[in-house]
C-alpha cells in the first residue's frame, strides 16, 4: 500500500489568504489518518491537493518514492492517474444512472468480468444497506441513501487509497455509528490507505489511527487519537478534543520545591508536574481538567452546587458551580442529581495538563490535589 507524504505543502488563495500554510505530513502504508479541525482550516483543500483536485501554491507530494506534485520540477499527476477513490461531500452520483449502474459504472471501466462486478455490486449494496433501492435513481432517493450509494460506489473497486471528505454527515445517527464500525473493518480487511475529512472529534477519535489537528492551516498535532486526547500539546488541541470540553482553570502559580502552588479564585491547588519541570517563582498558568478526572465522592474535599444534570444512561454530565470556579464533570453510571443539590469531589489522577498562560502550549501533565 502507498505511504503518502507531504512536504512543505501551500494552498495560497487569491488576496494572500493561505489555506494550507507549509504542511508537514506523512501518511504510513495502511494508516486511516482524520483531516480533523473546524471550518474554514484547511482540511479538504490538503484532501483534494492529495487526491490531483487541487494544485498546491507550492511544495511537493509523494505516493511511496513517486512525486505526484512538485512545484519547482513542475510535476502534476493528473487524478486519474493517481489511483485513489475519492468520496466526495456532495455525493457526485450520476442522475440518469440506477443505483446499480452507479456502482457497476467505474467497475465497468477497470474492465470487470460481468460476473465479478454482479457479485461485487449485491455485496457492498447489502452492506450499505441499499438493496432495496438497486433499481431506483438518485432522485428517487434521501439524502441519507444517496450517501449511502455514494460510499458504495467508492469502496466497490476496493481502492489502494481511500479519500473521504465529510461521507457520513448525511445519515442519521443509528446508522452513522453503523457506518463508523464499517469503515473501520473495511479499513482493517483492506490494508488500504484511508484519509479522513471530519469536524467531528468524536468520529475522529473512534475512527483514526492518527489525528492531523489543523487550525487556520496550520499543522497544531499529528498523533494517535489517545494521545491527542490525553497529551494535547496546545490549549486549543485540549479544547477540540473530547465532550464535553476539558475544563480550563486561569491560575497563578508559586514555584514550591519540584512542584507548583496553583490559586484559582479562592481555590488553592498543588500540582506535582510527572516529569521534572523548573518552575518559575511566580507566573499566570491555566490548567486543563477533564470532565472524568472531577470524582463525586461523599467526602470530598470541595463543595460544589449542582447548575445542570444531563443523565445519558450510561453516564451523567454536570456543570458544578465551586469556590470561584465553574467545572464540567462526568459521573458514570444511571444517576441523576436535583438541580441547586450540593455535593462533593476531588480530583484523582495524574493526567492533568498545565499550559503556559502566555503562548498556549502545554508545558507537563501531572497530578491534582487540593492544597492543605
Amino acid at each position: 500500500m502507498p505511504r503518502i507524504k507531504l512536504d512543505h505543502i501551500t494552498k495560497q488563495f487569491a488576496k494572500g489568504s493561505r489555506a494550507v500554510d507549509q504542511l508537514d505530513l506523512i501518511i504510513e502504508d495502511g494508516d486511516f489518518v482524520s483531516l480533523l479541525g473546524p471550518s474554514g482550516c484547511g482540511k479538504t483543500t490538503t484532501l483534494r491537493m492529495i487526491a490531483g483536485l487541487e494544485t498546491p501554491t507550492e511544495g511537493d507530494i509523494y505516493f511511496d518514492d513517486q512525486c505526484v506534485y512538485s512545484t519547482e520540477r513542475g510535476i502534476n499527476v493528473s487524478p486519474d492517474k493517481r489511483e485513489v477513490g475519492f468520496l466526495f461531500q456532495n455525493y457526485a452520483l450520476w442522475p440518469h444512472m440506477t443505483v446499480r449502474r452507479n456502482i457497476a459504472f467505474g467497475l465497468e471501466n477497470m474492465k470487470w468480468e460481468k460476473s465479478k462486478i454482479e457479485s461485487r455490486v449485491k455485496e457492498i449494496c447489502e452492506t450499505m444497506r441499499i438493496s432495496e433501492y438497486i433499481d431506483r435513481y438518485p432522485a428517487e432517493l434521501s439524502g441519507g441513501q444517496q450517501q449511502r450509494v455514494a460510499i458504495a460506489r467508492t469502496l466497490a473497486p476496493n481502492p489502494r487509497i481511500l479519500l473521504m471528505d465529510e461521507p457520513l454527515s448525511n445519515l442519521d445517527a443509528k446508522l452513522r455509528n453503523d457506518m463508523r464500525a464499517e469503515l473501520k473493518r473495511l479499513h482493517m480487511t483492506t490494508g488500504a490507505t484511508f484519509v479522513y475529512v471530519t469536524h467531528d472529534q468524536s468520529e475522529a477519535m473512534t475512527l483514526s489511527s492518527k489525528v492531523c489537528l489543523m487550525k487556520q492551516g496550520l499543522l497544531q498535532q499529528y498523533s494517535p487519537p489517545l494521545e491527542l486526547y490525553g497529551r494535547p500539546n496546545n490549549i486549543f488541541c485540549a479544547d477540540f478534543m473530547g465532550n464535553p470540553s476539558m475544563n480550563f482553570l486561569d491560575c497563578t502559580g508559586t514555584a514550591e520545591g519540584s512542584a507548583l502552588s496553583l490559586a484559582a479564585g479562592p481555590l488553592r491547588l498543588k500540582f506535582t508536574p510527572n516529569a521534572p519541570v523548573s518552575f518559575e517563582e511566580k507566573k499566570d498558568y491555566v490548567l486543563g481538567i477533564r470532565p472524568e478526572f472531577v470524582k463525586i465522592v461523599d467526602n470530598g474535599g470541595i463543595e460544589g452546587r449542582v447548575v445542570s444534570s444531563l443523565p445519558t444512561g450510561m453516564d451523567t454530565v454536570l456543570s458544578l458551580d465551586a469556590p470561584g470556579i465553574r467545572l464540567s464533570a462526568v459521573a458514570f453510571g444511571s444517576i441523576d442529581y436535583a438541580m441547586d443539590s450540593v455535593i462533593r469531589f476531588n480530583f484523582e489522577g495524574d493526567r492533568y495538563v498545565l499550559f503556559d498562560k502566555e503562548t498556549g502550549e502545554r508545558i507537563e501533565l501531572g497530578r491534582l490535589d487540593i492544597h492543605e
